[in-house]
C-alpha cells in the first residue's frame, strides 16, 4: 500500500520543530522504522510529516554529570558500537543486538523507540530497570521525566502533542553496578515474547537496589516489584514465585498468558545469575564486540 497524501517539512532546530507540531495532525520523522510502516497501512494519517534528522547535536552520546546522555537521533547501530555505552551503560549494549536487524538498526534511533513506545520493544524497558530519564521540550520549554513516569499506556507516553524527545539520560555504571539482559523471540531480530532488562547494586554475594523491567507482558515496560523484593533477600525460587502476582499477561498470536508466565521465570533465574556475575565481566565481553 501507499500511504495517503502528506505535507513535508525539514525542522532546522527544536524550536522550529516544536513549532512545525502545532499543525493539525502533524508527526515527527526520525528514523522511520515504525512511522514509514503505519503510513504504508494507512494506520496514521498525518497532514505534515516533520523530518528532525538536519536537527544539530542530537546525535551525540556523552558522560556528563555521572550520566551517560544518548541523543535521540543516535542510530542503534551508533549506540550499539559505542564505546561510551559499552563502558558506561552496558545494558543498552547488551540489548542493542537483539533490536530487528543491521538493516533496522542503521536506520532506527533511540528517540524513536523510546517515543514510539511499543511494548514489546527492548529498549524502553532498558530505560526502565536503569532508573533513566527523558529530556523533552515542548511549547513552554525543556522539561525531564522519569522512565517510571514516561510510559503511560498502550503506545502512550508523557509526550504531548508538540513535544519532541531530546535525549535519554540515564546512571553511568560503577563497580558496584551489575546489568543483566535476556529475551524469548521466535526469530532472532524478530520482537520479543517476553524479555526482561535488570539492573542492581551488588555488596559482596548480595544485590540491592534491584530493578526488573519486563516487556512484552503488557501495556508498558513492567516492574516486578514483588520479585525485585525477594531476589533482594536472596530468594530466587521466592522471586520467581512473585511473578505469579507481578504479571497479568495476555494470551496473544506469540504465546498463551500460562506460557509466559513461565519464560518470565526461566528469563529471571538466567537475568539473576548475570546479576551475580563477576563483575566486569559483561563489559569485557562487550567491549571484544566489532
Amino acid at each position: 500500500m501507499k500511504p495517503a497524501p502528506f505535507a513535508y517539512a525539514k525542522a532546522r532546530s527544536v524550536a522550529h520543530a516544536v513549532d512545525l507540531l502545532a499543525h493539525e495532525e502533524a508527526r515527527l520523522l526520525a528514523g522511520g522504522q515504525s512511522l514509514i510502516a503505519t503510513l504504508n497501512m494507512r494506520l496514521d494519517r498525518p497532514h505534515l510529516l516533520v523530518d528532525i534528522n538536519g536537527v544539530p547535536r542530537l546525535d551525540g552520546i556523552a558522560l556528563t554529570n555521572g550520566h551517560v546522555e544518548i541523543g535521540a537521533l543516535v542510530r542503534h547501530a551508533q549506540a550499539e558500537r559505542s564505546a561510551q555505552v559499552i563502558r558506561h551503560a552496558p545494558l543498552i549494549a547488551l540489548a542493542m543486538p537483539h533490536i530487528g536487524h543491521p538493516a533496522i538498526r542503521n536506520r532506527g534511533t533511540i528517540g524513536g523507540s523510546i517515543a514510539f513506545a511499543d511494548p514489546a520493544a527492548e529498549l524502553p524497558a532498558c530505560l526502565v530497570a536503569l532508573g533513566g530519564e527523558a529530556e523533552i521540550v515542548g511549547p513552554q520549554g525543556p522539561r525531564t521525566v522519569r522512565a517510571d513516569d514516561f510510559f503511560k499506556a498502550l503506545f502512550e507516553t508523557a509526550l504531548a502533542p508538540c513535544d519532541v524527545l531530546t535525549l535519554i539520560r540515564i546512571p553511568a555504571v560503577n563497580a558496584a553496578t551489575r546489568t543483566g539482559f535476556a529475551e524469548f523471540a521466535r526469530r532472532h531480530g524478530d520482537y520479543a515474547m517476553i524479555g526482561l532488562a535488570a539492573c542492581a547494586r551488588a555488596d559482596g554475594k548480595n544485590l540491592s537496589d534491584i530493578r526488573l523491567a519486563y516487556f512484552g507482558v503488557g501495556p508498558v515496560p513492567l516492574r516486578a516489584r514483588n520479585a525485585e523484593t525477594a531476589l533482594s533477600g536472596g530468594d530466587l525460587d521466592g522471586a520467581v514465585a512473585a511473578l505469579d502476582t507481578d504479571l497479568d499477561p495476555s494470551d496473544d498470536v506469540q504465546a498463551t498468558a500460562a506460557v509466559k508466565t513461565h519464560l518470565a521465570g526461566v528469563l529471571l533465574r538466567r537475568v539473576a545469575k548475570q546479576l551475580m556475575a563477576a563483575p566486569g565481566s559483561a563489559q569485557a565481553g562487550l567491549e571484544r564486540w566489532p
